[in-house]
């Protein structure tokens, strides 16, 4: 019985997910930074950001922060918000969507560089924390 249950579960989880493609990066707008050639640190954090496990089909959240310095243009937050929150029917590994969000803003704003960090909350007594960076 238990299997039974735990199958029709997945199964559920399954059917109401979304694939990665289904993330719109056209949202993200670019506004000009008005100080090209200054340098700037720009540190955005998201403390509530969330996808789902494509394995379990169950929510992984935790703190999503983005580092960058801009070259020409800046990302408008509104929008980063928005692209955001397209996330969390998505089901893809936090070791793979981090890499999605920075090839995504990377190619939104053309930074000189960034880097994102996601602190993934613990379950099951395990956390997680992965970062990324451009240029490598």
């Amino acid at each position: 019985m238990k299997d039974r249950v735990e199958t029709a579960l997945r199964e559920r989880f399954v059917a109401a997910r979304l694939q990665p493609d289904s993330v719109d990066a056209a949202v993200l707008d670019a506004v000009p930074f008005h100080y090209a050639g200054r340098g700037l640190d720009i540190a955005i954090v998201n403390e509530e950001f969330t996808h789902i496990c494509p394995m379990t089909g169950l929510p992984d959240f935790g703190t999503l922060k983005i580092e960058y310095v801009p070259e020409r243009e800046i990302v408008e937050l509104k929008s980063l918000k928005y692209y955001l929150l397209q996330y969390r029917q998505v089901g893809i590994f936090y070791e793979h969507v981090i890499f999605r969000i920075l090839d995504d803003l990377v190619a939104a704003v053309k930074p000189k560089r960034m880097t994102i960090a996601y602190d993934v909350k613990s379950r099951g007594g395990i956390s997680s924390m992965v970062k990324a960076s451009w240029p490598d």
